[in-house]
């Protein structure tokens, strides 16, 4: 009995419409980095898990691809190794499939530091894999546009990684949300509360905050070793409300004692005050719960939420002011944006925000009624394919029903129809399938109708 095909959970099959859609995501993304001077590049689906381990903390380990030594992986394994997934990890796992862009965009850096101009801006879109468990919004293999800049401290490239956001946005017709806050304040509240220490704690466990709710983070908080008192001090931070420049202002004398702390809300305000400045359309505010788990932000972090569909965040990102330090070269500032195609399409898919050209696909398929007629219409697909116009000819010489069978099949909006009397006078006879209107037209006046 022959193997019933599948694939693995959290992976996916694209078809034609799909990759079209995809490629109408995937263009408008890399038109708008391009804009702002951003090159890219691409790197190795495997990294060394050397690369990879705890620099997305314990949560990110646990979910890291790792690929099996080729031959016997397993001889030479202590048993005490057994007690230490890491250990054993990398005795059996040289290689692990990356787990976002921005680490190996660190160790490309470090790698090619001689070849590269800094500050160096680089956009990346490439597939991602996580040994997440699948569930709608969450795929185990999925595609993450990144762009980045590296050498710099500047916030305005902040403020340029909003506009680019905003503009992303904008041309894909989603209204979203800009949230914005900075793990400088987080470190300042993880001071102010007496537990400096557990700023890694205090993220991860208020990162959740959108998915389990405060008295669940509360919780989470508390198990992770913080008392209650510093719990209630946490609180009404996170219940703030009121407009940006209001909850910058109620922040002041909470964070006043903490040097880091008002560093992070002068760097808040003033990218606040640039995105006013520019012009940004998109909204944008600060939201002190967020935290985005990932270790290695210091800075400003971004996360967007598109209007009008549950789902998690289709953007997220922020700065890091020594991720190259792991490979060698310490002090060097980046920033960097991630979107997320695959949650960016759902959320197009559901506004049902997809142009109709973004299908792509046939335009004209022209009729084959015989040798003398193909001989006709292979130049005039010459002349429509040097316009930019996608046509085909049906391959078999069959009869007429199965050709306008084949077309309406595929949502080829128009059939071209030419027989002896067609050859003869330069004429041909265009066809309109939705409508059922028919009009001939000369093979000049033909290129003129889809040219324009």
């Amino acid at each position: 009995m022959a193997q019933k095909p599948s694939i693995p959970k959290g992976t996916r099959d694209f078809g034609p419409i799909e990759m079209a859609r995809r490629d109408y995501i995937f263009n408008t993304i890399r038109g708008i980095f391009k804009l702002y001077g951003y090159s890219p590049i691409e790197t190795p689906a495997m990294e060394n898990l050397t690369s990879l381990l705890g620099k997305y903390g314990e949560e990110g380990d646990r979910l890291l691809f790792k690929v099996l030594n080729s031959g016997d992986a397993f001889a030479g394994v202590d048993p005490s190794m057994l007690s230490n997934s890491n250990s054993l990890s990398l005795k059996v796992c040289e290689k692990g499939l990356r787990y976002d862009l921005t680490v190996p965009f660190a160790r490309f850096v470090v790698q090619h530091q001689n070849e590269i101009v800094f500050p160096f801006k680089r956009y990346q879109i490439q597939p991602v894999w996580r040994a997440d468990r699948p569930q709608k919004g969450r795929y185990r293999e999925f595609y993450q546009c990144d762009v980045d800049v590296i050498g710099s401290n500047s916030l305005l490239n902040e403020l340029e990684l909003v506009q680019i956001t905003d503009a992303i946005f904008r041309s894909l017709g989603i209204g979203v949300t800009i949230k914005i806050n900075n793990r400088k304040v987080l470190s300042g509240i993880a001071e102010v509360i007496g537990h400096p220490d557990k700023l890694t704690d205090i993220t991860i466990a208020i990162d959740k905050i959108d998915k389990i709710g405060l008295e669940e983070v509360k919780k989470e908080l508390f198990s992770r070793g913080i008392e209650i008192e510093a719990i209630n001090k946490i609180e009404p931070i996170l219940l703030l409300s009121g407009t940006t420049a209001q909850k910058l202002e109620a922040m002041r004398p909470i964070l006043s004692s903490s040097a880091v702390g008002t560093l992070g809300l002068d760097e808040l305000s003033r990218v606040f005050e640039l995105i006013s400045i520019a012009g940004v359309e998109q909204e944008c505010e600060l939201d002190l719960s967020l935290a985005r788990g990932l270790n290695y932000y210091t800075g400003a972090i971004f996360e967007v939420k598109a209007k009008g569909v549950e789902i998690g965040s289709i953007s997220g990102g922020g700065r890091y002011d020594d991720l190259t330090g792991i490979f060698g070269l310490p002090g060097v500032s980046g920033v960097g944006i991630s979107f997320g195609a695959d949650r960016i399409y759902d959320v197009l898919l559901a506004l049902d925000k997809f142009p109709a050209e973004a299908a792509g696909g046939t335009k004209v398929l022209f009729a084959n009624l015989g040798e003398r007629e193909q001989e006709f219409i292979i130049p005039i697909l010459k002349r429509l394919r040097g316009h930019g116009v996608v046509a085909e000819i049906y391959t078999e010489t069959t009869k007429l029903k199965k050709q306008f069978d084949y077309a309406d099949k595929r949502d080829i909006p128009f059939l071209a129809i030419v027989g002896e009397e067609e050859v003869s006078t330069g004429i041909v006879n265009l066809k309109e399938l939705k409508t059922g209107e028919q009009k001939s037209l000369s093979v000049n006046e033909l290129i003129a109708f889809f040219s324009n």
